[in-house]
């Protein structure tokens, strides 16, 4: 399946609002961006097919329906491979620029050290992406025009919902290939639960969120391989009532990998996430009038 193909995005990413917003959640699908500037295409030595490989595909459809819920959903619509909302603003590989880079940049993260920095040099099977080196300038006009305006719109997201509720809870919505998480010692992993290993979240909201998809048939772990990215560590401070709890969802259960064609299944999994969720929202009110919802 071929990506759209633009020259310039307008707009660069989609939030869809509830009419009024009910519940103290904002759901953001960062990596769901299907649309690839023709510049960009004509820089890379792959295919856009290949290119496709670094997306989360359609996740932002799996969780179409939380606007209905009351939460917003905010969505990329660029790729991944062209920019990675889940690092720092400015990890950055000196190698792939010409040009210097500013002295603020962090070039040695293992994040770029593996080729997967703001500005990734490979998509996500470890192809080389671009033919030749990029402007400096280009960088950083990917992530003024880009990261920063998507930042800045998910912070206001948050602080509004915590001023509402009195706390804000982010879900940052991934999908993972399922050669991730093979398991020698079990069935693989439906769905990862990142929380940075106790750190972004109260440990409340997880155990309700893990409950309510095993309580539909999912096998879920905590953590491995993906204890969460950027967002999940940099939104989620739950002694200030911010939490962020990242959830991947195993791509086999939604789609063919190959052809990304989505599966028979689609519905049935973006129904069980709703439903699922439905549930967390009546389970955390009911929790919160004996046992809060912050840092433990």
């Amino acid at each position: 399946m071929r990506p759209a193909i633009v020259d310039e995005f307008d707009p660069p990413f989609v939030l869809s609002e509830p009419a009024a917003q009910t519940i103290p959640f904002v759901f953001n699908a960062p990596h769901a961006g299907a649309v690839y500037p023709a510049s960009f295409l004509a820089a890379s030595r792959l295919d856009a097919v290949a290119l496709r490989r670094s997306e989360d595909a359609y996740v932002d459809e799996l969780f179409a329906s939380v606007p209905e819920l009351g939460a917003p959903l905010m969505a990329a619509r660029f790729p991944r491979a062209y920019l990675d909302l889940n690092r720092e603003p400015y990890e950055l590989d000196s190698r792939m620029f010409d040009g210097r880079l500013p002295p603020f940049a962090n070039t040695r993260s293992m994040r770029v050290a593996g080729g997967l920095g703001t500005i990734p040099r490979i998509v996500a099977d470890g192809q080389e992406i671009y033919h030749s080196r990029l402007a400096v300038d280009e960088a950083l006009h990917r992530i003024e025009w880009l990261y920063k305006p998507y930042h800045r719109s998910l912070r206001q997201l948050v602080r509004r919902t915590a001023d509402l509720f009195g706390h804000a809870i982010l879900i940052d919505c991934h999908s993972m290939p399922s050669s991730s998480v093979s398991r020698d010692d079990g069935p693989k992993a439906d769905i990862v639960l990142g929380d940075r290993y106790g750190t972004s979240c109260a440990s409340l909201l997880i155990d309700l969120v893990e409950a309510a998809l095993r309580g539909r048939g999912y096998t879920v772990v905590r953590n491995k391989p993906y204890a969460g990215g950027f967002i999940t560590e940099h939104y989620g401070e739950p002694a200030f009532g911010r939490h962020a709890l990242q959830v991947e969802i195993n791509r086999a259960l939604y789609m063919d990998e190959r052809s990304m064609e989505k599966k028979s299944g689609f519905a049935t999994l973006a129904d069980d996430l709703s439903q699922a969720f439905i549930q967390v929202f009546a389970d955390l009110e009911g929790e919160l009038t004996t046992r809060p919802i912050a840092a433990e």
